[in-house]
């Protein structure tokens, strides 16, 4: 299975322990937006890496992984309460 390229919306800087500065881009944040029983969500991943040139080290992409189709026969309890 081919891995879907990421999805990069925003950045920031670890700001102190616990403690992250993020800044994101609305419009990208806005063609990922999921429903689930009447509520919008984006799913985000945040990653804390090396900093870059600008001095981030957080970067923020669209988490675009869905799962498969499970069939009847499955005896895995479902999560149902989760909107992910």
């Amino acid at each position: 299975m081919e891995k879907a390229p990421k999805i990069y919306c925003g950045s920031g800087k670890t700001k102190g322990e616990g403690w992250l500065q993020v800044s994101v881009n609305p419009e990208i944040l806005s063609q990922h937006v999921q429903e689930y029983n009447g509520k919008k969500y984006v799913k985000l991943n945040i990653n804390i890496g090396k900093e870059d040139k600008f001095g981030k080290d957080v970067q923020i992409t669209i988490d675009t992984w869905k799962p498969t189709p499970k069939s009847n026969t499955s005896t895995a309890v479902a999560n149902d309460d989760l909107p992910f």
